[in-house]
């Protein structure tokens, strides 16, 4: 089985962004930035493990278990279980494990939800609200905008799953270390796609039997300290949609922050996790499953020269000239 080393393009990095830069000069790109600097409140130096403990109690919370490093979603590799939050904390913090569930060694993930995961979004106020107070969101858009603050709570040597969302997001770094790898959505041909998911787990040492393709896609990545931001866009605006897949290498507390930018009828309603497709694109894709569906009546002579047409089409008509 042939492996190979994958070749990075580092992220920029730019301290002290304000916001009226973030807007006029960042925001335009589309592309991922590393923002340093800013002021993110007592978080940084606050959040101890004693202190997260001692804060937010033995309130309980729904995590990931897994027994490997690599947590995969599309083969559930992974258990849900529910714990004390103090408990929780001490675990994830934890090397091996005196008590566990799986593994001495298991891995531990938080990502928080509402009270009601289908109907409340994640929202850090609502949820720990004591944490809360210590964190100073940036402001780099309108209230009405916002969507979610996710919390995220991750072993050391965690890794998820390569994937994309659908709106634009702070990744807020408040302790520990994390390495982040993005692909840009002009690569997704090479990502070998489900739904929003790549199949490929292991981006540093890939399967090429079983992906060849990978090896065309170009891998950007950066590593964020404690107080560091990363800026991902995520919507249909120029090269939007990254691509991204997160190895903690301590374990960390992070705050992942969404807005909407397109206009609120382009989101779906019952979306309370911010990563179902825009619904016109929903919309777009059902039809297309259903031609597909209709092409399968053909001979396959022709179910090919027909398909191809389709994507010829495809291309003419929603294909931008200056994407690549």
């Amino acid at each position: 089985m042939e492996r190979r080393e994958r070749a990075a393009v580092a992220v920029e990095r730019l301290a002290g962004v304000t916001r009226e830069r973030f807007l006029r000069d960042i925001y335009p790109r589309r592309k991922p930035v590393v923002l340093t600097g800013l002021e993110l409140g007592s978080c940084t130096t606050k959040w101890t493990t004693d202190y997260l403990s001692q804060a937010e109690g033995s309130k309980e919370v729904k995590i990931h278990v897994s027994a490997v490093p690599q947590m995969d979603f599309l083969s559930k590799n992974f258990v849900y279980r529910t714990l004390p939050f103090d408990v929780f904390v001490r675990r994830a913090a934890e090397f091996k494990h005196k008590e566990y569930f799986l593994t001495e060694d298991e891995k531990y993930y938080l990502r928080s939800v509402g009270e009601d995961v289908r109907r409340d979004i994640a929202d850090i106020r609502k949820q720990f609200p004591i944490l809360a107070e210590d964190v100073c969101i940036p402001e780099y858009f309108e209230k009405e905008q916002f969507f979610s603050s996710v919390f995220r709570i991750s072993s050391a040597g965690l890794q998820l799953w390569t994937h994309y969302d659908v709106m634009d997001n702070f990744l807020i770094q408040v302790t520990g270390k994390k390495r982040v790898v993005l692909y840009s959505p002009r690569d997704a041909p090479y990502l070998y796609l489900s739904g929003t998911k790549s199949e490929v787990l292991d981006v540093d040492n890939p399967d090429l039997e079983k992906y060849p393709l990978f090896v065309k896609a170009k891998r950007y990545q950066c590593v964020l300290e404690a107080g560091d931001v990363l800026f991902i866009p995520d919507t249909v605006l120029p090269t939007a949609l990254w691509f991204h897949n997160v190895l903690s290498e301590e374990f960390g507390v992070a705050l992942n922050v969404f807005w909407k930018h397109l206009p609120a009828e382009s989101y779906d309603k019952t979306d309370t996790y911010g990563n179902k497709d825009p619904m016109a694109a929903s919309r777009a894709i059902q039809i297309l499953d259903r031609a597909l569906k209709t092409l399968e009546e053909l001979p396959e002579e022709y179910r090919d020269f027909y398909a191809r047409r389709m994507v010829l089409r495809i291309q003419e008509k929603a294909y931008r000239n200056d994407y690549g």
